[in-house]
């Protein structure tokens, strides 16, 4: 076995690209060899500096990325942040420490730059909440069935006005990040997306080792003709032995600015001849799918998880950023071994705004940096984190003035896989 020390951590240059991606590769289960086709695309996501691997002599063992990203906080504010991505250790080196020499460096670059916050998707629950990193918003998904939903099956339009046409990738491409532009700065917990994004999604380039399939996409506008819906599917092709149809439209994604945008797309959705079940794809967990239907109970919750985890690195900015509707004064105690985000604060916030700095006051609440991001974007009670102990009130009353200031009428949601 090679000793730890053997192991060097470092930046990724493009002659070692193409051993980095079959790591990659081989991390995620996925075919080793990458097509050249496949590479030149990954190409355009290399950034020097920020691909990190971990090298056993002249073999990537470990790879790490990340990337500049934007997160909306609640009330719409856009925060830098540092994504990552990309994470795997080979099965040959595991519990050597590679990731956490990778993990150990990109964040101190994450700090050094400013960004607010770290963000990431979490294959694995218990891994990250050692890093700092919390869970910040949780995904949803409904499998509905749709003769048993009580639909009309005479639809044939929304009845808003609007209507619903059937576009290929360019228009998407075209008209998607504009819309997408408007979901996200009114929805906490959404990150940006790059044209890469897009094309990726459309077809226009594969980063994936598997064949490109190309999607159905349902555009909806308003009456007055405004873009303000937009929604990815695909459709199997499976028949009964009576020769019934029984087949499944499955949501890659769906976005929507307004609720009729929203109702019809679904509406539409539903409707498909021939489609028996439709698979909604990642939502938010309080999205109004269900409650669109004349029997909610049409809609099964299949898969319900935590999504976007997220790791505060300057907590003023963090806490001064995001909007308030109630007011009050907290006293907060964050444990952040040997990390940045570590010591006392005192934050007064209001619907007029926030002031937060360090304090030597005693402390009202103790909570680790990981619990401070679960509460950061409202989508968990910190009255419950103190019952299950994650969370210790050093003064009477202070999980519920946590609650009253951070909690959110809707819950955060982040619609992306990165």
């Amino acid at each position: 076995m090679t000793r730890r020390t053997d192991i060097d951590v470092r930046t990724v240059t493009e002659a070692e690209f193409p051993d980095w991606n079959r790591a990659l590769n081989t991390g995620f289960l996925q075919p080793p060899a990458v097509a050249a086709e496949q590479l030149e695309a990954r190409r355009r996501q290399f950034v020097p500096g920020r691909l990190l691997g971990a090298f056993d002599g002249d073999r990537c063992v470990a790879t790490f990325r990340s990337f500049d990203q934007e997160i909306t906080a609640v009330g719409g504010t856009l925060l830098q942040a540092d994504a990552i991505s990309n994470v795997t250790v080979t099965a040959t080196h595991r519990r050597r420490g590679l990731l956490t020499r990778m993990m150990a460096r990109d964040l101190a670059a994450a700090k050094d730059r400013g960004d607010v916050v770290a963000t990431l998707i979490a294959a694995e629950y218990p891994i990250y909440g050692r890093y700092g990193f919390g869970p910040a918003t949780t995904m949803t998904e409904w499998t509905v069935d749709v003769p048993r939903a009580r639909l009309d099956p005479r639809w044939a339009a929304p009845e808003d006005g609007g209507r619903i046409d059937l576009v290929d990738g360019e228009d998407v491409r075209k008209l998607g990040p504009e819309l997408h532009e408007r979901l996200r700065r009114a929805q906490p917990g959404a990150v940006s997306r790059t044209d890469l994004w897009w094309q990726a999604r459309t077809g226009a380039v594969n980063l994936s080792a598997l064949p490109w399939t190309e999607p159905c996409y349902a555009l909806y506008r308003s009456a007055d003709g405004q873009v303000e819906g937009l929604a990815s599917y695909r459709a199997d092709d499976h028949w009964g032995d009576a020769k019934q149809p029984l087949n499944t439209a499955t949501v890659d994604w769906l976005l929507a600015v307004t609720p009729d945008a929203e109702r019809a797309l679904w509406r539409y959705l539903c409707s498909i001849d021939w489609v028996q079940t439709v698979k909604s794809g990642w939502r938010a967990p309080d999205d109004l799918l269900p409650h669109l239907l004349p029997d909610p109970r049409a809609a099964r919750i299949t898969t319900q998880a935590d999504w976007l985890w997220v790791r505060i690195l300057d907590v003023v900015r963090a806490l001064e950023s995001r909007a308030y509707e109630g007011r009050g004064t907290l006293v907060l105690e964050v444990v952040d071994r040997g990390g940045p985000a570590g010591g006392r604060w005192r934050l007064e916030a209001g619907p007029d705004g926030a002031s937060c700095a360090p304090t030597t006051e005693s402390a009202h609440l103790v909570l680790d940096v990981g619990e401070l991001a679960t509460l950061w974007l409202g989508d968990e009670s910190a009255v419950r984190l103190a019952a299950l102990g994650r969370v210790r009130e050093e003064r009477a009353g202070a999980a519920r003035v946590a609650d009253a200031l951070l909690r959110t009428s809707r819950r955060p949601w982040c619609p992306d896989m990165f």
